[in-house]
């Protein structure tokens, strides 16, 4: 018995045991199997051991093939189920699979997809590719694919699909559940029901809940809410995934500027924004340039360098007003050579802080958590916190700067200069990332890496010309 029939074997166990195993280690398992029964030229066994397996976790496994057997085991799905894992697959393979499946196979994979999936393929491929694509697509998805392609990216429009149910106020109960059984196959969700009137205006919302136990005579109007949440198609992503959040909806609908129903946004198609958005912020905070999706581990050493080169140049030329503060106050240090001992001390802790308090305060925006404290008092809370924090951390560094410097020069400008680095840190981590986002600017650029570098400036100069007033008060009493 060879690797792959042996495989095989336990291509039956592995749907069974696949409710007693994590998601990562049921791909892991698959991939293994997969790769085996590929190479050893199994095919049979290959569909057998994906049957019992998920749509999400068939593209995950493809994914982690090498490229010459990706489009291999793709082929070997049922065009159903092919249509649904691609609509999974990250970018990058999704791509690779349309240079590698012949022309119809292509045609007939683009067709059959969602229209909102169809239209991020179609944003990650080249744009010859796309106009080629749309001329072979049948007229009404040509139809519904340039629609979504003429909103602007990041928007409700761009994000939702087509694919929805409406119904009018004289349809009765029953006869919305026979047409809810006549377009279920062919629509994003059942779950939420649309009603609209005869110029497409959205009048009311329906659930398939409310749906099922209403009277099977009651009109749609009489069961119907007619107070309908809903978004317009050009609404921000983030903001439509604020909204779905915040009432728990599992779809909202998105209407033009004439109130009519054009589309709706559905809640995994928000899961993939709140993790886009994530990233970006992340990526953002550590200064760092993202790209349109979380590809940094697939792109190439250059633009790896590139997305981290240009934020870095920024912060070594502010960096270097650091040494200029130093060199301008340089005959402090030579007076008091051991107060250049305390300096990372005080400019590491002044940067910590201010990282702390801009994570905090752009967290707030991002979650719209800061709007019911108020913008002010979130920026004097913070100060307040740092003046707090720099008292505490006073009892620890000010005995040891008194013992270090051997007297008490060095260990009142040490205390006095904490505390002034504290708020002052605490203050600017606050106040900075508000005042981006007053000026229309991602607040989350105003994060760490930036805080860190201008506390380090003013915390030198601020030490330094405390350590001269001192040093000079000294010398005169």
């Amino acid at each position: 018995m060879d690797e792959a029939t042996r495989s095989v074997s336990g291509s039956t166990a592995t749907g069974t045991a696949a409710a007693t195993v994590t998601g990562t280690q049921l791909t892991e398992l698959v991939t293994q199997q997969l790769r085996a029964m590929l190479r050893a030229g199994n095919y049979d066994a290959v569909k057998l051991l994906l049957q019992p397996v998920q749509p999400v976790d068939i593209a995950e496994a493809i994914g982690g093939l090498p490229e010459t057997l990706q489009a291999l085991a793709f082929r070997l799905l049922a065009k159903d189920e092919a249509i649904e894992v691609y609509e999974y697959l990250d970018a990058t393979v999704q791509q690779g699979l349309l240079e590698r499946l012949r022309s119809g196979e292509v045609l007939e994979l683009v067709e059959e997809m969602s229209p909102d999936d169809r239209v991020r393929l179609f944003d990650e491929l080249p744009a010859k590719v796309v106009r080629r694509l749309l001329m072979e697509l049948s007229p009404a998805e040509r139809r519904v694919t340039a629609q979504l392609l003429g909103y602007e990216s990041g928007t409700a429009g761009r994000l939702m699909t087509t694919e929805f149910i409406d119904l009018k106020e004289f349809h009765s109960a029953d006869q919305a559940l026979t047409i809810v059984r006549r377009r279920a196959a062919d629509t994003e969700t059942v779950y939420s029901l649309y009603v609209t009137d005869g110029e497409r205006h959205l009048t009311g919302i329906i659930s398939l809940r409310d749906l099922v136990m209403a009277d099977p005579e009651a009109r749609i109007g009489d069961v119907m809410t007619r107070e309908v949440v809903s978004v317009s198609t050009d609404t921000d992503q983030e903001e439509v995934a604020r909204s779905i959040q915040r009432y728990d909806f599992l779809a909202l609908p998105v209407v033009d500027r004439e109130q009519r129903l054009v589309g709706i946004v559905t809640v995994d198609d928000v899961i993939d924004v709140i993790e886009q958005e994530a990233t970006r912020d992340l990526y953002a905070a550590g200064a760092v340039q993202a790209g349109d999706e979380d590809d940094y581990f697939q792109s190439n050493l250059f633009t790896v360098a590139r997305r981290r080169v240009v934020w870095l140049s920024v912060l070594v030329v502010a960096n270097g007003f650091t040494s200029e503060v130093i060199a301008l106050r340089e005959d402090v240090l030579q007076k008091v050579v051991v107060l250049a001992a305390f300096i990372p001390l005080l400019i590491g802790t002044g940067g910590n802080v201010g990282a702390q308090s801009s994570t905090v305060v752009i967290r707030g925006l991002s979650t719209q958590r800061i709007q019911a404290l108020g913008k002010f008092r979130a920026i004097w809370r913070e100060a307040a916190a740092g003046a707090l924090l720099g008292l505490l951390m006073l009892v620890l560094v000010v005995p040891f700067a008194w013992w270090r410097g051997d007297g008490p020069l060095v260990g009142m400008a040490v205390g006095i200069s904490l505390m002034a680095i504290t708020i002052l840190a605490a203050t600017a981590g606050a106040a900075l990332p508000l005042l981006f986002d007053r000026m229309g600017l991602d607040p989350a650029l105003m994060s760490a890496p930036f805080i860190t570098t201008a506390t380090d400036v003013a915390g030198v100069f601020i030490y330094l010309q405390t350590a001269g007033w001192l040093l000079q008060w000294w010398t005169v009493s």
